[in-house]
This record gives structure tokens, sequence and C-alpha cells, in this order.
């Protein structure tokens, strides 16, 4: 019986890029993941010397596959890592996936911070969406806005000058086909990841895994023993990104590459939208820079909390 061979050392393979031809080991491929993700970092400039950066940890794959990478970059890359962990508020999921996260920055040794919507908000995703009137808003209008908040007060809280989320080029590429069918052009050309990592915030945002399939990621975390959350967020299937998912990967599993190609299309796309930058200013209501005033946030936060005064004259 033949066995496949590792491209780089002849030992036997255990994973097959099917987009680049390459057959890899388990040591080999865990290399070729921590070179992409240094090599992308490196490409956009995304983090310096004497650095402090806020790694979002949810307790899912992309964020835990994040973090331990991150660690062994760090041993020749001096910056310093703290990890933000945001508890939403939905039952029954963010339990376990809050316990997996505090276990994996305490077993690596970095700093961690854990901030609610309750505490930031003054109420918890459920609760929210119990008040919403005919899911004319997703949940992920909701959580969207209120998780880069809360996550951007804990970096602020701690010192951090950087960003760091795990998207990966499966939820970049979702992100913007979704904004395509919308027809939201300033939200296409916003959402180069390039671009984020060199914005002038008050904290930049970088996406070290802008390059990298969720499959690989996946892998990554596999072979690594990284135990992770699988259960599934029980309200992702409201919007049209699973759609969207679904039909990337059909088209990836036909067409090997693909999503490759449409990520330098968007990037072509993006770089050929002549619009003039929305110009940042201080909401009025949380002092946070934003294209708007108020913030959308505060414009979330606020939608919600009459939602709940309606509601409560409604039960009166």
């Amino acid at each position: 019986m033949k066995v496949n061979l590792c491209l780089k050392c002849q030992e036997k393979a255990v994973y097959h890029r099917k987009y680049s031809g390459e057959k890899l080991c388990s040591n080999c491929f865990n290399n070729s993941l921590i070179e992409k993700t240094r090599k992308t970092i490196s490409k956009y400039k995304m983090i310096n010397y004497g650095d402090k950066v806020a790694i979002g940890v949810s307790g899912g794959k992309d964020s835990l596959a994040l973090l331990d990478i991150l660690i062994k970059i760090k041993e020749y890359k001096d910056f310093e890592l703290i990890a933000i962990t945001i508890d939403e508020g939905i039952a029954n999921y963010r339990e376990e996936a809050i316990e997996i996260a505090l276990n994996a920055a305490s077993k690596v040794g970095v700093k961690q911070v854990v901030l609610s919507f309750k505490e930031l908000f003054n109420f918890g995703l459920d609760e929210a969406l119990i008040n919403r009137k005919e899911n004319k808003i997703t949940s992920c209008a909701i959580c969207g806005p209120l998780r880069r908040r809360a996550i951007e007060i804990g970096a602020k809280k701690v010192g951090a000058n950087i960003i760091a989320t795990g998207h990966n080029l499966d939820d970049i590429l979702q992100s913007f086909m979704i904004n395509l069918f919308s027809g939201d052009v300033y939200r296409i050309k916003a959402g180069d990841p390039r671009k984020e990592a060199k914005k002038e915030f008050m904290i930049r945002r970088i996406k070290p895994f802008m390059e990298i399939y969720e499959t690989e990621i996946a892998f990554y975390s596999f072979l690594n023993e990284l135990r992770f959350q699988t259960l599934e967020c029980p309200h992702m299937n409201e919007g049209i990104r699973t759609e969207i998912r679904n039909s990337l990967d059909n088209f990836e599993n036909k067409h090997s590459g693909i999503k490759l190609s449409l990520m330098k299309s968007m990037f072509e796309i993006c770089e050929n939208i002549k619009l003039n930058p929305k110009q940042l200013q201080s909401c009025n209501i949380c002092g946070y820079n934003s294209s708007s005033n108020p913030c959308s946030t505060c414009k979330t936060v606020e939608h919600i909390s009459e939602l709940t005064r309606s509601s409560s004259l409604e039960n009166t």
C-alpha cells in the first residue's frame, strides 16, 4: 500500500493542502502554520518590538490557536500578550467557553481580563433578544458592535495598543460577501484587513490569521490537542452568514484555491473603491472615536434599552 510522504521531510504525511498540492507531516504542518502567521504579521507590520497586544480569547478554536501561535512567535519577537474574554450573556453556551478560555490563558501564563455585556451595557444578549420586535434586528447585529466595544474597553483597561483577533480567511471572505450583497461600499473598503492593521484608531486591530483557511486552523488545534468549545452559538443561523459560508465551502471543495482567488479579488476591489474615508469623531455619549455620532455601539445600546422600556410598560 502506498504511503503518502511529507513533501518537506519524507515522514508520513497527515495533511493534504489541496490548493497547493503539499502533503505534510504533523510537525511540518504545524511549522507551516506558525510561519504563515509570522509572515502575515511581518508583511503588514502588525506587531512591533515592545507592543502590548490584547488578544480576544473566546474559547473557540481560532482564538485558542492564535494564542498558542503568538506565544511561540513571541519567543523571537519581543511583545506583551494579555487575553481579553467577553461574556456576552448566552445561557448554556458561554459558561463552558469562558472556563476553557480561563484555563488556556492560565496554562501559558498570560494575564487575562474577563468582562461581560451585563456589567458594561446593563444587559446580556439573552435579555436583549427577549425584547426585540419580530426579529427585525438579528442577534449578530446586536452582539457584533457590543463585543467589539467590550474588547476595546478591555484592551484600554490593560494599556494595550493592539487588539488581535482570530478572524481567519473564511471569516473575512464571508464579511466581504455580506457587505457586497448589501451594497455597503464603505463597509467593503473599511473591512480590508490590511488597512485595519494601519488605521489611526486609539487601538489598532490586527487579524494574523487573515490568510489562513479555517480548516487548517481546526486541524492545527486538533494536532496540538488544544481544548476548545465545539458547541456552536445557538443564534448563528439567524443571518445570511451561514448560507454564504456553506456556499464558499462548496466552491472550495469543487475548485481548490478559489477562496484565495476571491481574497485577491477582494483586495483589488478595495483598492479601486475611490471613496474618501469617513472622518473619525468623538461619540457624544461614550467618547470613543467613531465614523458616526452617536457611534454604532451607543445606538445599539439605546435601541435595546428603548425596547426594554417599551416591553416593561406593556407588561404593567
